[in-house]
């Protein structure tokens, strides 16, 4: 857990897929599933300014569907299973994939959107207030 700002937006990144503040790291980003805290206990931040909205679903799609498609190739082709069952399989791993994803995408997305100064946020950590020489 670290309390200082980060130091690049990957960096950033990271603790929003994490479920942290992407500004301290410090506490859950998340109250809810998808409902971010208003404000971080911690460094103050107000989360209530991101939008993120339809973004992080497509990103969880794009995501599963890349990671699904080798799996659907060797169910369908390698295996001698029925087509109920090998749907039934495609469509529980996907659900699965799709809502694991889902709250780590819309983490980074805010991550992202406070970082580059998006959606009311203020302008992104300057080099010396994220102590980068």
């Amino acid at each position: 857990m670290s309390l200082a700002l980060p130091q690049s937006l990957w960096a950033a990144m990271r603790r929003g897929i994490a479920g942290r503040c992407p500004r301290c790291g410090g506490v859950r980003l998340f109250a809810r599933f998808l409902q971010p805290v208003a404000r971080c206990r911690l460094c103050g931040q107000d989360w209530t300014l991101h939008a993120a909205d339809d973004f992080p679903p497509y990103v969880s799609i794009i995501v599963t569907g890349h990671l699904m498609a080798p799996v659907l190739i060797v169910l369908g082709s390698a295996t001698a299973l029925s087509m109920v069952a090998t749907m039934t399989i495609a469509v529980a791993m996907a659900v699965v994939l799709l809502l694991a994803l889902l709250q780590p995408a819309k983490g980074a997305i805010i991550a992202l959107q406070w970082w580059m100064g998006m959606q009311g946020f203020a302008a992104r950590p300057g080099k010396a207030e994220a102590g980068v020489e």
